[in-house]
This record gives structure tokens, sequence and C-alpha cells, in this order.
């Protein structure tokens, strides 16, 4: 039965509703205790001082004690993460509080840690009029149900597309009981209610008015597999919400401050073939080749994936792009759990996974091994189970270990529960709609992706090309060849420099997420970037060369460096924008204890819209291949012993040119205490490039200020020791102006 409930004043509800509202006030104050029995005197203290704090507000806002009503609660975490949950603690019962937290961490995150300590963070206590009633509504005169059929008056009105003669009805008229039919107009002193038709009236016992659909329309047609407009719309952002709640999801349950704080992480849905659907507006570095790591796991593992199973894969030259980089897969089965209808996935950047240097971004290695432990197709849980013990001994037993397991465990858990929640969202969409919607419109976004790349084609000339050298001598060399009979284009990146001893080699997946990122930008609809906007590209990377290097290269850099230099070889070609940055910025520092890793910003470059407008790029931002944020300082400084002593825009830095970009910044972080530090970065020896007459940007920098007073200069790829004290200061490369000035 479809109704609506209309208040006499609804009209002005919003005021109304503040006079009626409660009078309310609440205390709080940290604890910082288990939740354990040996915790609840010092919690019932806090409740008792707290009480008398808040009766004290509410006494003086003229409640009497008759009419408080208190309500204690405990803000209670995992040890180890830092999402609370506010839990209700009425009878001042340890055991009932932990069930309550289960509960509630269940249903908002799909899983619950065993055997982990609860923390109780902060107590507080909540109070308000609330045995007051003086809002209660009261009961009105009533008689007999009536039928108003005669009015006294008639108007016209247009309705559903024809003109109806409505009924007209005082409010003050009407009794509670009374039924008016539609088409009416009920005229009220603070508004006009219309009763359309097919509808009917009711005034209700507290003088409401309730409106109840009396005539039942003939359904549309149940909602077919052939693309509809409207409905390709509401699907696109369907996938891209399970994506982005995927993501909540796994910042709230994360550990470390990398993924929780930094958001280094992303979430996509794919099909039962492994091709990407949609993903969250995440790292577009990872959500290009995260399919990659999909299609491997379906690969390797035909005919052996059962429900309640989930796989974990880093491994760079087998669907991975570098070893920091966790992809967690989750098959998602049919009713009958015979089935996999769909894949989700989840990448996670780990704090640390092992390699010669804290953060695992070591800018000395020269072969993978070097730089921590594979997961080349682990099975993370086996049907339900999650393999917690080999997990551990896969991150322990290795050459360069990880230097904090429980961390990684801690944050795959998460990674899991992110996935979860992607399945049960899948599985709340195909309840809906059907199996064969869901599936056809699945194709039916790629194939929307698909044409909306093959408009852009049409833009592009026959042929362009550009050559990107970068600081280590290697060149990147990109011609973009479009076939106008076929709407198809070629991306060949024959001519690019053969690997290298470094580690600026990136896999195959990372240079392909490169091309599917710069023609989504290109397309300006507000689509999800998926694997139909690689249908009409054909990409050529010659094997052997530092986009598509072989087993044991290392490989850390080629995918937060070699990615944006490919992405600025990419929009060079197609003139569409300057270089940006042409770098990540990778500061990694830690030792035993502790490890951290981020990316810093600069400016975003300037360039030209497809209809031929020019922009302006916009200062301190992450641009490209990274969509990550910093950490705020405050987390930073409570979670790693540093002091962020500044961190600015250089107004001024950014490209010269008719279309300015955006100005670049500096980081200045103090240690204290003694900590390995490691830069990964580029454009410390050449600018970044303007475009069509723009002015270039500046160069980077990496310094660090000694005890002694001295300032060392480090290489665009270097690592040293630093003293407690002792500062690296950060000065991010700027990207490159549009147009002659």
């Amino acid at each position: 039965m479809e109704a609506v409930l209309i208040h006499p004043f609804s009209g002005l509800l919003s005021a109304y509703g503040i006079g009626l509202a409660s009078i309310f006030a609440t205390r709080q104050q940290a604890l910082l205790e288990p939740l354990a029995d040996q915790s609840l005197p010092a919690i019932e203290a806090l409740i008792a001082g707290l009480a008398g704090d808040v009766a004290d507000e509410l006494t003086m806002q003229g409640v009497a004690d008759e009419d408080m009503a208190m309500r204690p609660v405990l803000h209670i975490r995992y040890d180890g993460t830092d999402t609370t949950l506010p839990i209700s603690f009425p009878d001042h019962s340890i055991a009932d509080a932990r069930a309550a937290f289960e509960a509630a961490h269940k249903a908002q995150f799909g899983f619950i840690y065993e055997n982990k300590q609860l923390v109780v963070e902060t107590v507080a206590v909540e109070g308000s009029n609330g045995g007051d009633s003086h809002h209660q509504e009261a009961l009105a005169p009533s008689g007999p149900p009536r039928d108003m059929a005669d009015a006294r008056q008639n108007r016209r009105i247009f309705s559903e597309g024809e003109w109806h003669d409505a009924g007209i009805w005082r409010r003050e008229a009407l009794r509670p009981s009374d039924r008016v039919s539609g088409p009416a107009l009920i005229i009220e002193p603070n508004q006009t209610i219309v009763v359309e038709n097919g509808w009917q009236a009711e005034i209700t016992m507290r003088n409401h008015v309730l409106l109840r659909r009396t005539v039942r329309k003939r359904r549309r047609a149940a909602l077919g597999t052939e693309a509809d407009p409207v409905m390709l719309e509401v699907f696109n952002n369907l996938f891209m919400s399970i994506a982005e709640q995927m993501g909540v999801t796994l910042q709230n349950t994360a550990y470390s401050v990398n993924i929780k704080e930094r958001l280094d992480f992303s979430c996509a849905v794919f099909d039962s073939d492994g091709a990407l659907v949609a993903n969250a507006p995440h790292m577009p570095v990872h959500l290009g080749s995260m399919d990659r790591s999909v299609e491997t796991i379906i690969r390797l593992n035909a005919g052996d994936v059962r429900p309640g199973d989930v796989f974990a894969l880093n491994a760079p030259y087998n669907g991975g792009t570098h070893l920091p980089d966790i992809t967690v897969v989750t098959p998602v089965f049919d009713d009958t759990q015979e089935n996999i209808l769909f894949w989700v996935a989840s990448r996670g950047h780990h704090a640390d996974v092992g390699g010669t240097a804290p953060g695992s971004m070591t800018p000395l290695a020269t072969t993978v091994d070097e730089e921590g432990v594979l997961f080349d197709n682990f099975r993370l849980v086996e049907r339900g189970r999650f393999r917690e013990a080999e997990l551990v001994s896969l991150l322990s037993d290795h050459p360069y270990p990880a230097r904090n397991p429980a961390q990684n465990v801690a944050d795959l858990k998460a990674q899991i529960a992110a996935n979860k929640k992607g399945v049960a969202e899948l599985r709340r969409m195909v309840a809906h709609f059907s199996l064969p919607v869901v599936k056809a419109y699945m194709g039916h976004v790629q194939d929307n992706a698909a044409e909306s790349v093959r408009r852009v084609l049409e833009r592009l000339p026959d042929t362009s090309a550009y050559e990107y050298p970068t600081d280590t001598g290697q060149v990147i060399k990109v011609k973009i060849s479009v076939d106008r009979t076929g709407r198809e284009a070629t991306v060949d990146f024959t001519g690019t420099s053969p690997v290298m001893k470094n580690n600026f080699n990136a896999p195959e997946p990372v240079a392909r997420a490169a091309v599917l990122y710069a023609f989504r930008v290109m397309v300006e609809d507000n689509i999800p970037m998926n694997a139909g906007c690689l249908r009409p590209i054909n990409i050529v990377i010659p094997e052997g060369s530092m986009l598509k290097p072989a087993y044991p290269a290392a490989v850390v850099a080629g995918n937060v460096e070699t990615s944006q230099h490919v992405t600025n070889a990419l929009f060079g070609a197609m003139g569409a924008m300057a270089n940006a940055q042409g770098t990540m910025n990778n500061l990694t520092f830690g030792n035993d204890r502790h490890q951290y890793y981020e990316t810093i910003c600069s400016g975003s470059p300037a360039g030209r819209m497809n209809d031929g407008r020019g922009f302006a790029g916009t200062s301190g931002v992450h641009t490209h291949m990274t969509n990550s944020r910093l950490t705020d300082p405050e987390i930073l400084e409570l979670r790693f012993p540093v002091l962020l002593e500044d961190f600015r825009i250089r107004e001024g830095s950014g490209g010269k040119g008719r279309w300015r970009a955006g100005d670049g910044t500096r980081r200045s972080i103090r240690f204290l205490e003694k900590m390995q530090c490691a830069i990964l970065s580029s454009h410390r020896s050449r600018p970044p490039q303007g475009l069509d007459g723009g002015g270039d940007g500046e160069m980077g920098s990496t310094k660090v200020r000694r005890l002694d007073g001295r300032v060392d200069v480090l290489k665009a790829c270097d690592q040293t020791v630093l003293e407690a004290g002792e500062a690296v200061v950060v000065t991010t490369p700027t990207p490159g102006g549009f147009g002659e000035a």
C-alpha cells in the first residue's frame, strides 16, 4: 500500500520541529582502557562524573530532575584500529557491551576479529528531557467516517497529462476519519494539498492528512535486458556505488595510516570473466591494472574456486604491479553456490611488505626479490577459514621479510571485509533486478564506454607522437594512429628504452592502466572507467622494453613513476595537456617499529578541452595515476615519531603560458628518532615540459638538513639515515603551462 503522511505544519516543519526539539546535553572523556571487568570501576566513575555535569547543564536550561533521561555510551574499537563505534551501556554490563559492539561491527563491516582486544576509547553520557511529553500531539474529536463526495467548489487541474475537475475542500471543515477522494484540493492555512486521481486523503485521529493510493495503475513491463538510456545511467551509478561502499568499508576497518588516512587503495567490480565493470574514484594506476590480477586468479584456479574462498596477489609478472600493492579477489557465487557470477576486488598499498628498506620502496633494488614478499596466487581464505598462520609464514619466510606482519594481516582482513560488502551489494542488486538484467547491464555499461572512447578518437589527428625523456636516461616513445574506418586506434610504444638495472621497469598492466586512464579522461561524459574504454584501443608494447620487463627485474618505481611518465606522454601526443609533475615524490621512512609511505602532491598542468577551450592548472593536488591524499598532520605526528615542520604551496612556481599551471609544494618533516629514509622521484634533472608554446615547470629537489648544519642534496632516487632532530625537505617539481602567453 502506497501512503503519504502530511502534517498540518509540513510547510513549516523545520521551524515547528525546532520548537518541539528535546533539550540535549552531552559530556565525554577519553579513557583508553580495555573493555574488561577490571576496567568497570574506572568506567563507572567516569559515567557518574559526566552524568553530574550533564544534569547541571539540563537544570540550567530549566529541565526538572524527574524529566531527565540519561544514556551512558562507550566508544569502543578494536585494539590497533582507529574506528570507534558508539555502544549504549545502560546496564553497565561488559559482556553486553562486547556483544553489542560485535553485532554493530558485523552489521557495518561484515566481519569481526577473533581474539582481538577491545578498547574503550571514550566514555560519554547523553542527557535530554526525554521524560517530558509536552510535544505529544493530542487526539482530535472525531465522528463516524464520512466520504466527502460533494464539494462546494470545483476547479480544473492538470495532472498526469490531462485535465480533471477537482473538488475544493477547506481544511477546517474536515474532521478526523473524513475521507476525500481525488482529484481534489485541500486548502490549509499554510499549504495546499493536491489529491490526485486514484488517491484518497483521510484525516487521522491526530489531525494529520494520510494519502493512500486507491487505484493501482497498470505496471510497466518488467525491466528487460535491452539497453535503456535511463536505466544505463542508473546502473552506471549503481555499480560505482557498490565500489564506493567497498572503499568506505576498507577505509574504516584498515589499520595502516597508508590505507586508512592516505586512501591509497582501490575497489572495483568485475564480470564473470574478470573484465572491469565499474570502480569508485580511487587510484587510476590500480584500477586500470586490477583486471589483470583478477584474470590471473581466474586462470590459475579454474575449477578449484569454492564459496568462501578469497585470493591475494601482488606478483608483478603474473597480474600484479609492484609488491606493496596487494590485490584481494573474491568470487560472487549464485544462490546454488555452484556458479561464479561476478568478482570483486580491492587493492591496498601496504606500508611494508619486506625488502631491503622499511616501506618496501627502496630506490636501490635491482631485482624484485629485494623489494619484498611475493603473493603469487595465495589463497587467503579457504572455504571461509582465514589462513592466518600460512599468511604470517609467507610474510616472514623471506630473505627480506615483512617488518610488521600483524599490520599486513589487519589490512588484508579489512580488504576481505570490503570485498564482502561488494558481494552483499551485488547479491542485493540481483535480487532486485534479476540476474539476466544485471549481467546485461554489465555489458551495456562497457559498450557505452567503448562508444564514448570511439567518439574521442574522431577528434584526434590521424597520427600523433610524443617522446618523453626521464631522469634515468630512459625514453618513453608513444605513437597514436587512428583508423577512421574501424573507429579504432593503435597506441604503439615501439622505441621505448629497454629494461635497465633500476626499478623504473613497469609491468605491462601499468602501461595499460595509463592508456585506460588517459582515454577515459578524454571522455567528458560521466561514465565509469571500465574495460569497454580499451575495446577500441590496440596497445603495442615491445617485449623487453621498460614497459614489459621480465622476472627478476625490479619494478617498484615502474608503478609509481613510470606510470606518470607514460600518462604525460599520452596526453602530450593527444595535445591535451602539458606535463604534470611526472612523479609521485615517493617518500618512505621507518625502522623496525614504524614504517610509513606517502606521495607528495604538486600542481596540475594546464591544457585544452575537447572543444578547444583552454584551462589553467590547480595548485597543490595529486594528479593522474595517483589519487591519494596526504595524512593529516595530527594523525602523522600521533602515529609516528616525526614533526611536520612545514607544508606549503610555492606560489608562482607552476609553468607559465596563456593558461598557467598549478603551483607546487614544499614539505619538511623532522624526525624524532633515528630512521631510514628513501626518496623515489623524477624530474630532479629536467623540468616537466609545457605544451603548445607554454612554459616549462620547475625541477624538484630532496634535501636533508643535518644536525651539524650541513644540507645534503639527495639524488632523484636515494636512501639515507636520519638521526633524531634531522629533517627531510621535499620540493616538488611543477607542471607545465599551455599555449603562448
